[in-house]
Formats: C-alpha cells, sequence, structure tokens
C-alpha cells in the first residue's frame, strides 16, 4: 500500500512540477511573443484560470508527502520525504506571500484598467515563479530519489 501511495504522490507532484515548467518556460515567453494586448490579456485569463487550480494542487500534493512521511517513517528516505515536504511548503508560503497578490491584480486588468507598470509586474512574478519551480523540482527530485531508496 505504501508504494501505491509513493507513486500515487510521485505523480501527482510530478505533473504539478511539469505545469509550472510549462508556465516558466512555453506559456510565458510565448505569451510574451504576442502582438499587441494578447500577452495581458492571456495572462489574465491564465492567472483567473490557474489561480483556481493550482492552489488545490500544491495543498494536494503537500497532504500526500505529510501522509507518505508518516506511513512511511521507519523506511529508508523518509529524511528525503520531509525534506520534500518541508520544500513544498516554502513553496505555498512563496506563492502567498509573493506570487498570489501579484496574480490577483494582474488576472483583473483589461487593456482599459491595467496600470502603466503592468509589464513590471509581470517580470516580477516571473522571476519570482523561476525560483518556486526550482524549489518545487528539487522537492520532486527528492521523492524520486526516495522511492529508490525505499526500494
Amino acid at each position: 500500500m505504501l508504494n501505491a501511495l509513493e507513486v500515487f504522490t510521485i505523480v501527482v507532484v510530478g505533473v504539478m512540477v511539469g505545469v509550472e515548467f510549462s508556465v516558466a518556460f512555453v506559456i510565458n515567453p510565448i505569451l510574451n511573443a504576442l502582438p499587441g494586448d494578447a500577452d495581458q490579456l492571456g495572462r489574465a485569463h491564465g492567472g483567473r484560470l490557474l489561480g483556481a487550480v493550482m492552489p488545490v494542487w500544491y495543498i494536494t500534493s503537500l497532504v500526500l508527502v505529510a501522509v507518505w512521511a508518516v506511513a512511511g517513517w521507519h523506511h529508508h528516505g523518509t529524511g528525503l520525504v520531509v525534506t520534500a515536504g518541508a520544500l513544498l511548503i516554502l513553496s505555498v508560503v512563496m506563492s502567498i506571500l509573493l506570487l498570489v497578490p501579484i496574480n490577483n491584480r494582474g488576472k483583473t486588468w483589461t487593456p482599459d484598467n491595467r496600470p502603466a507598470d503592468w509589464k513590471q509586474q509581470m517580470n516580477r512574478w516571473d522571476r519570482l515563479h523561476y525560483v518556486r519551480v526550482a524549489v518545487i523540482i528539487t522537492a520532486f527530485a527528492l521523492l524520486v530519489a526516495a522511492l529508490d531508496g525505499a526500494a
């Protein structure tokens, strides 16, 4: 049963990492290259869509990692799982304190009401998001390593 939990957790966290990686290195660069107001409109729509889905995904991932850590407390690799959990907590705290406030503003903007510094705010969001992606990739790698250590 523990093995199924480990695999399911890795899949859930891994897909989340893939989505966030794609936002950072595929979606936003595509949006940035679009003409006119398309960049801002796309980011606003993405902020609404992902802003609704990702909090549930982050919390679900964190809960799964916590359950894995507790269920496998006496198994090899538990320290890696706990460290991965701490990194996921860090990513949630970063999100709440740094990224969500920018996203909440940006998802309401239109070409008619956006502030003059909207691009600077989006660039700040992008830089913070790169750090968050690095954090969750590290958490994912630790989970994979913990699975290998448990075998």
